[in-house]
């Protein structure tokens, strides 16, 4: 840990793990007791700033990113299919489509049939969407977990990515 020469201000505390745990390393306290490296201050005592852990992200598990990955891909996804279908209920509230279809049976000659709806109709505009929704779960899911794996390649190779953290 520390030395008994050290002051309060300069002790450290390094702990190296591998796997789920942090790699911690310098932690510095300033106005701490004298007893613990990492103790924080006394509420109110007003001597110090805090303390700071400098923390370094070592591994990523690949299955916890692939769970969250698709809880959220999967919430996006909802919230996505909900934002088209009120979009479409709004500009359909609003006359956009019969005014386009309006436009479009005027640059057609007399005589031809269309119907706009037949393309952009409420039922195909929600398929879609949740085809699409579906689609990027997938992606998503599947694009996350590799950036968990690549991660952990790239941080065996420099070691990670190094995190302080304060104590306000």
């Amino acid at each position: 840990m520390s030395s008994p020469s050290s002051s309060a201000s300069d002790r450290t505390q390094s702990i190296d793990a591998v796997g789920d745990t942090a790699v911690r390393e310098p932690v510095r306290t300033s106005g701490g007791s004298a007893s613990s490296a990492v103790s924080a201050p006394a509420a109110g005592s007003g001597t110090g700033s805090g303390r700071q852990a400098k923390l370094r992200v070592q591994r990523v598990d690949p299955l916890s990113v692939l769970k969250l990955a698709f809880l959220l891909s999967v919430a996006a996804g909802i919230a996505g299919v909900v934002l088209i279908a009120v979009l479409w209920m709004i500009l359909n509230g609003m006359g956009v489509f019969s005014s386009i279809n309006e436009m479009v049976l005027g640059l057609l000659p007399q005589g031809k049939e269309f119907d706009l709806m037949d393309y952009v109709g409420f039922s195909r505009v929600l398929s879609l969407s949740i085809v699409i929704s579906f689609i990027n779960i997938l992606l998503l899911t599947a694009l996350a977990t590799l950036a968990a794996f690549l991660y952990n390649i790239c941080a065996g190779l420099v070691g990670g990515v190094r995190q302080t953290l304060t104590d306000d």
